[in-house]
């Protein structure tokens, strides 16, 4: 039985990557690329690293299990293990000048390029996903709302497109942090390539070219941890973005408001008790772990500060905070996507809140058409505040309070005042900036 819901409840593909046979996989991936290199430099026999190389696919993670249990040193444990199935003159050169972590942080490097490559996969089809809606509302009028306030129309059309475009940002951002992310090392103890010879350089070179990485151009015993807090940084920054979806849902599927929903299934119960709610459990779900992919970036930058070459505080954190952020990032990513995918839309409503203020939400533009016509823009600012104030107070549309302001009704004609306040026709340029997003312009 699973521990934790990554386990099982927001298990994705990515866990396969994070799996222990895949850890173990990419240890001896990096051990016979270590044995290739030390064979092209002639400081081992060919043979040797071709056994090497033979025998890391017969290594089990159960034996490897086994020894760690005895020498309570996991790296080490696969080294043995590894040895165990090499002829005994060729296991003599297994882990060559090696330390524990020219391994590990060579093969997380390893690690990281598979699961970004399954983030980038997953976040490009959202933004798919998310094009589309841009495309089919670009022009579906609906109020925008400024500190929590009816403010001036907008269109859904916008709204998606302006995921979208974050969405570029961060398929942009994995791209430009591959160069600092993809990077291995192989410089032994604490950085300084002792044991690697004089053509450390070169060894180091070969290795990275065979698991094409890039070489570390310094480290200490690891590769410095800023590299590591950046690839949770971008994580936090596709949560964020999640989250500000989910969190605008919520607020649209509000009793009050009710302009979108989630998908709701023909079974599906939304509380135990009272069987008419249909609650944004998906979106809440998403804001949620949100926090905690937040919370990991937190312990990633906690990690930079190590003492002198390296102790081992992020160790421990890191088996929990690389797995947890991105299988939690990728749950959410495919969670969206399902929950736009399937988005319901209330258009009574959104006429509805449209019409909720009496043309107050008109006001900015009644005031331009007053400067156009000729009135000073403050005068025209105070004469449509003050009318948007009484018409709050009455209740009484602002169009009926304006043409009856004598200064109104001498610059705009009653017609044209009435065309005003067609809120269709107050959304600018919303419709081409969509347009223009979706194209990634």
């Amino acid at each position: 039985m699973a521990v934790s819901p990554i386990e099982e409840r927001y298990k994705t593909g990515m866990n396969s990557v994070f799996d222990d046979s895949n850890v173990l996989r990419k240890w001896l991936d990096v051990e016979i690329a270590l044995a290739k290199a030390h064979a092209k430099l002639g400081h081992i026999p060919k043979k040797a690293a071709d056994d090497i190389e033979k025998a890391a696919g017969k290594v089990k993670a159960s034996r490897v299990k086994e020894i760690e249990a005895e020498i309570h040193h996991d790296l080490m444990a696969m080294v043995k293990a590894l040895t165990e199935q090499c002829p005994k003159e060729s296991g003599a050169y297994v882990h060559l000048g090696a330390t524990s972590y020219d391994i590990e942080d060579t093969a997380t490097a390893l690690i990281f390029r598979d699961a970004f490559s399954l983030i980038r996969e997953h976040a490009c089809q959202l933004r798919e996903t998310v094009r589309a809606l841009a495309k089919k509302h670009r022009k579906t009028v609906c109020i925008g709302r400024t500190h929590g306030q009816h403010a001036v129309p907008t269109t859904y059309g916008l709204k998606f497109a302006l995921y979208s475009a974050e969405l570029d940002r961060h398929l942009e951002r994995i791209k430009d942090s591959e160069k600092r992310l993809y990077v291995g090392k192989m410089t032994g103890a604490v950085g300084t390539m002792a044991t690697f010879g004089e053509d450390a350089f070169e060894l180091q070179d070969l290795v990275m070219k065979e698991l094409r990485l890039a070489p570390a151009p310094v480290t200490n015993q690891i590769i410095q941890r800023d590299r590591h807090a950046e690839a949770l940084f971008v994580l936090s920054l596709i949560a964020c973005t999640l989250e500000k979806i989910a969190k605008e849902i919520r607020n649209l599927q509000r009793t009050e408001i009710g302009e979108v929903a989630e998908p709701f299934g023909k079974k599906q119960v939304g509380s135990s008790t009272m069987p008419q709610k249909r609650n944004p459990h998906k979106s809440e779900r998403i804001c949620g772990l949100a926090r905690v992919v937040r919370a990991d970036l937190q312990v990633a930058l906690e990690n930079i500060a190590l003492e002198h070459e390296r102790d081992l505080t992020n160790s421990a954190s890191e088996r929990v905070i690389f797995s947890q952020s991105f299988i939690l990032t990728d749950y959410m990513l495919l969670q969206m996507a399902g929950i736009l995918g399937g988005l319901d839309f209330f258009p009574r409503n959104i006429e509805k809140n449209l019409n909720l203020t009496n043309g107050l939400v008109m006001a900015e533009r009644v005031m331009i058409a007053l400067t156009e016509a000729g009135m000073g823009r403050q005068e025209a600012h105070a004469l449509v505040r003050e009318a948007s104030i009484r018409s709050f107070s009455t209740g009484e549309h602002l169009f009926d309070v304006l043409k009856k302001e004598g200064r109104t009704s001498k610059l705009i004609p009653e017609k044209k005042l009435s065309d005003l306040f067609k809120v269709e026709s107050y959304i600018g340029k919303a419709p081409e900036i969509a347009d223009r997003a979706i194209k990634g312009a």
